[in-house]
């Protein structure tokens, strides 16, 4: 065992064995650097990533390598998931001087952290134009040993380029009109209308692009912004993407038409999506949408539910095949055999036709990823319902995908805002206590008595790294619809804590924000990053968790907040709309006002439940009754019952409508 043995980071346990003497990331590993005079390798990858554990298992495995690589250097490995401000500032330096980036990544620094050669994945025999591993590290021990001068030079040309790379984008004004009607053309231009979704291959779940397309359509009647979104949750449902018997969804596709996926499954897309599916239900009625919302809820809860109530970070892409060696998909494809094999001629023949499963195959080696084909006419929904349930069985015999156990605060909070609103729009109050369990494990875990949010656990055990922004947004965001949900004044509170800290220590001048904390580890450059990548950037999820706090309290101070950092979606909307898609979400909210809506009456009751499936961007709910309920949420005091009955208020931009005790009533108020 090396000293990766004991951290809370099942991928840096994966590679504890390693005959590689890895070290965490650690102020001791440079010192060692330092002390020895070689260069670092640092090594960034994540527990399911796939190409990270053929390098593993072909180099960091080799006894060879090994030794070369304790001799030569100070191997330091990075999980990205646990340090994404690591990840994030070398990342920056590889795509700047390679053009691409990806992971495994792999980057050589000095002894002051500073980085002079990368790449990412390297093979253990030279091919297709790439050195082999060992060929580059020979080489760089080779600069490092005969060319110092030449090492150094690069070094700090690369950070003073990263360091010049400043952001002007917060405090320039709020997006208007203007620029989300130019983000939606941009968003046009780049639909697929054959397919659904945006761009060529490959092809992910554009999930925030969706919530700003539904949101638009709330607030202004496009109709071609709705078919967007639609066209394109239908178009990944009923392909490879989604899991056809299990449910939820893995991380992106490798082809145009959503056929053949690369198979990890990540909780913050099955999060994302549950969420976006709920609300395309809430926009629709889609039958389609209610069912894929709920089954990716009861994915993540069946599947990636922790021992303490909060949710692991992803299942491995691969498993072993029936020859028992490790294969991205085995467990998820199927050969015409294997259908005849569980359900014998004539259902195989049936299920063959239903699913895409073809003589030739749509995967490898005559395997099929199962898909919705769309060719054979009506069906019987029960002789469906039947053979899904026998394949589901029959595949749940094979071995498992691994598990990365790992709780990400921020992914955690996208599950719990999908789950409760899941739960409460589809009267399944299992759903919102799952939800409830998992930001009990937050408050209990994460933030325990430091009173800052730590960034991951394991097994009940907080990690040793801190929050980033994503996690202090996200986990507001999954506090404010638990607030919303349950009428629990209590996660408000707990919102509000995190967004001061935001406010405190992420945020810059002009309204720009950090992705770390002004007292966080000072790395060669610090991270910040206004995009959305597969996640909300942490810069847009804290500005539509301001947004939202400040609607529900009154608070100038983060609704300033939320406005200033919005100065960043004016600039980048209209240029690169789909990533950006949070953001613009954010700003259909500030846009609509956002409404606030104060229900007196019962949490549950029919007002509140039409509060919740109103569709006005980002409109907040408070629900209670009795003399108690103004101590839980701002927006209910003075808000009595009318004539005894429950009662709505609806307000924005500082003006009520008249309040009413009839549901329809409100529901056209909220856009229904």
């Amino acid at each position: 065992m090396n000293r990766l043995a004991g951290v809370t980071s099942p991928y840096l346990l994966q590679h504890a064995d390693n005959p590689v003497d890895w070290w965490p990331w650690s102020p001791e590993a440079f010192e060692e650097a330092r002390k020895r005079d070689v260069p670092v390798l640092l090594s960034v990858g994540y527990a399911s990533c796939h190409w990270c554990h053929v390098m593993a298992h072909e180099s960091f495995e080799d006894e060879t390598v090994a030794a070369y690589l304790n001799a030569h250097f100070v191997p330091v490995k990075v999980d990205r998931e646990e340090r994404p401000d690591v990840d994030a500032v070398y990342m920056e330096a590889v795509q700047a001087a390679t053009g691409h980036g990806g992971w495994p990544m792999t980057v050589f620094l000095t002894a002051d952290a500073e980085p002079f050669y990368f790449g990412t994945y390297f093979p253990p025999e030279a091919r297709h134009g790439s050195p082999s591993f060992q060929q580059v590290l020979e080489g760089v021990v080779a600069a490092w040993t005969d060319r110092r001068d030449e090492v150094a030079e690069v070094a700090g040309r690369i950070v003073a380029d990263l360091a010049g790379r400043s952001l002007a984008h917060g405090g320039d004004g709020v997006p208007g009109e203007s620029e989300v009607a130019q983000a939606l053309l941009g968003l046009t231009r780049e639909y697929d209308e054959q397919r659904g979704g945006f761009g060529g291959a490959p092809k992910f779940p554009p999930s925030m692009a969706v919530e700003f397309l539904l949101r638009h359509h709330a607030r202004t009647g496009s109709e071609g912004a709705l078919q967007m979104a639609a066209d394109t949750c239908s178009a990944m449902a009923r392909g490879g993407i989604y899991d056809q018997l299990g449910g939820g969804f893995a991380r992106y596709s490798v082809d145009r038409e959503w056929v053949v996926p690369h198979f990890e499954k990540m909780l913050y897309d099955n999060a994302l999506l549950c969420r976006v599916y709920a609300h395309l239900w809430r926009t629709t009625g889609s039958d389609e949408a209610r069912r894929i919302a709920l089954e990716t809820a009861d994915f993540m809860v069946r599947e990636l539910r922790t021992a303490e109530g909060g949710f692991a970070s992803a299942l491995d892409a691969d498993s072993e095949d029936a020859d028992g060696k490790h294969v991205e998909g085995a467990y998820y494809v199927w050969t015409p055999a294997q259908l005849r094999e569980v359900l014998g001629e004539d259902d195989a023949a049936f299920a063959a036709a239903y699913f895409g499963v073809t003589e030739d195959g749509t995967f490898e080696e005559g395997a099929s990823v199962l898909r919705l084909s769309g060719d054979v006419g009506p069906v019987d929904a029960a002789r469906v319902a039947d053979v899904r349930a026998r394949l589901l069985a029959a595949r749940d015999e094979r071995p498992h995908p691994g598990r990365d156990d790992k709780v990400v605060a921020a992914w955690n909070g996208l599950a719990i805002a999908a789950l409760a609103e899941a739960g409460a729009y589809f009267d399944r109050p299992d759903l919102v206590e799952r939800a409830t369990e998992a930001a009990d494990l937050l408050v209990r875990v994460h933030l325990g008595e430091v009173a800052r949010l730590t960034r991951t656990s394991k097994d009940g055990r907080a990690g040793d790294n801190a929050g980033v922004l994503e996690d202090y947004g996200d986990v507001a965001e999954g506090f404010l619809a638990l607030a919303a949900v349950t009428g629990e004044g209590a996660w408000l509170e707990f919102a509000g804590f995190l967004l001061d800290i935001v406010l405190e220590q992420f945020t810059g001048e002009g309204g720009q924000l950090y992705d770390t904390a002004h007292d966080a580890e000072q790395l060669i450059r610090r991270p910040q990053d206004p995009t959305d990548s597969a996640t909300p950037s942490g810069w847009t999820a804290a500005a539509g968790a301001l947004l939202s706090y400040a609607a529900y309290t009154g608070s100038e101070a983060h609704r300033t907040a939320a406005e200033g950092a919005l100065g960043v979606v004016k600039a980048l909307g209209p240029r690169v709309p789909r990533f950006v898609g949070w953001g613009l979400a954010v700003a259909e909210a500030l846009l609509d006002g956002p409404r606030e809506v104060a229900v007196a009456g019962p949490v549950g009751g029919e007002l509140h439940r039409t509060a919740l499936l109103g569709r006005a961007p980002g409109a907040v709910v408070a629900a209670g009754e009795g003399p108690g309920a103004g101590a839980e949420f701002a927006l209910l005091v003075d808000r009595p019952q009318v004539g005894g009955e429950p009662t709505a208020y609806v307000c924005r931009h500082f003006v009520c409508d008249a309040p009413t005790t009839d549901a329809a009533e409100l529901a056209v108020k909220l856009g229904g």
